[in-house]
């Protein structure tokens, strides 16, 4: 990428920028930043002392707080590390404070230079009903629906009776999915309402909501802009960016399937008009649904660099992160429209810490094992032994490729999610190789309603263990516990029972009473042995031959027995129960009346009351965990016998929340 000042053909009239944000976020910024000469500082929250941003900074300065999250969202406190860390500029990052007109404003009244749009823009395109009045008297094409100051219950349900159904409501402040919901029917809609304000508050410090037409089968299609302080403003091109879950983009791609040279030049100078309409300077993306008869309309402009500003880097050859940091600089830009180039395919997909066979539930966790693909760009801040948590949002990394063509983009991004590592955790790399591998996906006809359509609950659920991991894991397991070496096993005679990935567990009678070197494995139902001829095993991973056919598995135990293993460019966890007892009968129905947190997080707001009587599906605590909330509801009829969390409590993973006296007669039902 071009990244240096000659760029621009001048130097820097900065030397030090401080990087108001983390992670892999904080370390993209500062890589470019240090390619310029510049010198760097960071910022961090208790969370994070040990995280990778801090120790590749020049100067780290903690921001305090004992809210992880809100330490990054503490103004004064960045603006008073700038000053003592002698720094003359400020990058937001992406996410935070990036689209915060307040922050802007503080740097400016610091003396400082803020690397992003004027906070007068960030105002205009901050609220989303703002927003789009701003946009219709600049000719821009906005979805119909309403984004009045009125938002009591009877009003939006008027207003959402004059749109019609199926519509979306929407946070008017923030994005990235959260205060979103699609209501299909009216009698859903003051549920979606209520469960939207919640969400946008706690995100976005607003509950103000917007509602807007449902454009069904629509693509999510981006175009990224750019401008300087002497009027010039360009577009980059466009990202498609339709597949997507909780409305929150999975992967994306630049260009899009389904935008031509006459439509991507629409688009273009559209996303250019509604930038020069507010004087906009620096990043920016204005994101439309793109419909199946070619129109499209404004949904937001996103006012920072965008998450997946890598897709168009890769395309362009430019680096979007120096461009910013000239312009803040006040240089103008150096390519006009006409010179702008875009060469190949590119595509990207979102690494998250969320279990896609369970509704794509965050997850936390320590990392045991963080290999990147050597033929992939990733940006990312992960390190062996970093620690997940659930102050922040689930995205851990981008995995980004560039191809000649959409084709070989695919099956180059495949091979990429196939070699990086990532154990220790549930997430979403095997999920997403299926979705590039998807026909639909490969046609190029992917829409927002991809997953939903494609994925259903048993389908995302579906996963049959290749018996070389089932293999692998009772091997592992039971030379764990005898302590044996495989190249030296004869007499070892060992039962082992193995669970993986919460399936119905196994019986594996493991027997290397025969030759050294050589292991016989057989599953219970089965007459006959498997022999494994152990040839390889360093710490982590077990290469043996099984009927004439060398595998490898790559493997890693926590601090609780437990393993992670990948096999193939799929990810298994597997539970060591050799010595677990047989549940009695009844053991799981009563069970079902305790509610237990499913994942960490803060507790947001709880409807459960000891003595009520409630039925299953009843709604009961509502959990936060990575910006996103999580309904849990009762399994079964029944009386609530004891609540033990309230509004505001953080709890970990496990916790029981909830118990429910259960009905005798669903408890002979459950157990017939």
């Amino acid at each position: 990428m071009k990244t240096t000042p000659e760029l621009f053909g001048m130097t820097p009239t900065f030397n030090t920028l401080l990087v108001a944000n983390r992670g892999e976020i904080a370390l993209r910024i500062m890589r470019s930043a240090r390619r310029m000469g510049l010198r760097v500082v960071a910022v961090y929250s208790e969370a994070d002392r040990d995280s990778p941003h801090v120790a590749y900074a020049d100067e780290a300065i903690c921001l305090g707080g004992s809210a992880a999250s809100e330490s990054y969202r503490a103004i004064p406190k960045i603006i008073d590390a700038a000053k003592v860390s002698g720094a003359e500029a400020v990058h937001p990052g992406y996410g935070f404070l990036a689209e915060n007109a307040d922050f802007a404003e503080a740097v400016a009244a610091a003396g400082l230079v803020f690397v992003g749009p004027s906070a007068t823009a960030i105002k205009m395109m901050g609220n989303k009903a703002e927003a789009k009045d701003v946009m219709i008297a600049a000719g821009v094409p906005c979805i119909p629906g309403y984004q009045g100051l009125a938002q009591d219950d009877q009003t939006l349900v008027d207003e959402a009776g004059r749109i019609g159904f199926p519509l979306m409501v929407k946070a008017a402040a923030g994005g990235g999915g959260r205060g979103m919901r699609l209501v299909r029917a009216k009698q859903d809609l003051l549920a979606a309402l209520h469960s939207a304000r919640s969400e946008a508050l706690a995100s976005f410090g607003s509950d103000q909501l917007i509602l807007e037409r449902a454009i069904l089968n629509a693509r999510h299609v981006e175009v990224q802009i750019f401008g300087d302080q002497h009027g010039n403003l360009i577009h980059l091109g466009e990202r498609d960016c339709s597949v997507q879950r909780r409305h929150q983009k999975l992967i994306e791609e630049s260009p899009s399937p389904a935008v031509d040279a006459v439509l991507r030049s629409r688009m273009g100078q559209t996303a250019v008009s509604a930038g020069k309409a507010i004087q906009y300077v620096g990043a920016g993306t204005l994101e439309f649904l793109l419909g199946e008869d070619g129109n499209f309309w404004f949904m937001e402009m996103n006012t920072r660099l965008q998450v997946e500003h890598g897709v168009t880097e890769l395309l362009t050859g430019l680096d979007l992160v120096a461009w910013q940091l000239q312009v803040a600089m006040g240089r103008p830009l150096n390519l006009t429209q006409e010179e702008v180039t875009w060469s190949g395919h590119a595509m990207e997909v979102r690494l998250c810490a969320e279990d896609s066979t369970a509704g794509f539930l965050p997850q936390t966790g320590r990392v045991l094992a963080w290999e990147p693909a050597p033929m992939a760009r990733t940006d990312s801040a992960l390190r062996a032994g970093s620690q997940v948590s659930a102050f922040y949002d689930s995205m851990l990394a981008k995995i980004m490729v560039h191809g000649d063509n959409r084709e070989a983009c695919i099956n180059k991004l495949i091979q990429a999610c196939q070699q990086t590592v990532l154990l220790g955790f549930k997430h979403n790399l095997t999920f997403l190789q299926t979705c590039l591998a998807h026909q639909r996906f490969k046609d190029g006809q992917a829409t927002t309603t991809f997953i939903d359509d494609c994925f259903d609950d048993v389908a995302l659920a579906r996963r049959e263990t290749p018996e070389v991991v089932e293999v692998a894991a009772a091997a592992i397991f039971t030379k764990a516990v005898t302590g044996s070496s495989w190249t030296n096993a004869i007499g070892l005679n060992h039962i082992v029972k193995v669970a993986i990935d919460g399936l119905t567990p196994r019986h594996w009678t493991v027997d290397a009473s025969s030759h050294p070197g050589v292991v016989n494995v057989k599953p219970e139902g089965r007459d006959a042995w498997i022999s494994l001829t152990h040839t390889d095993q360093s710490q982590s991973i077990l290469a043996f031959d099984l009927n004439e056919q060398r595998y490898h598995v790559r493997f890693e135990r926590d601090g609780q027995g437990q393993l992670w293993l990948q096999y193939k460019g799929a990810f298994y966890f597997a539970v060591d129960l050799t010595h677990t007892h047989e549940a009695k009968n009844g053991t799981l129905s009563a069970n079902a009346g305790t509610v237990r947190a499913p994942l960490a997080g803060r507790i947001a707001r709880t409807s459960a009351v000891v003595g009520e009587t409630i039925k299953a599906g009843d709604p009961l605590i509502v959990i936060e965990s990575m910006k996103m909330e999580h309904t849990l509801s009762a399994e079964i009829d029944g009386e609530i016998e004891e609540v033990s969390c309230r509004a505001g409590d953080q709890v970990m993973a496990g916790r029981v929340l909830v118990r429910i006296k259960v009905k005798a007669e669903a408890l002979a039902k459950e157990s017939a």
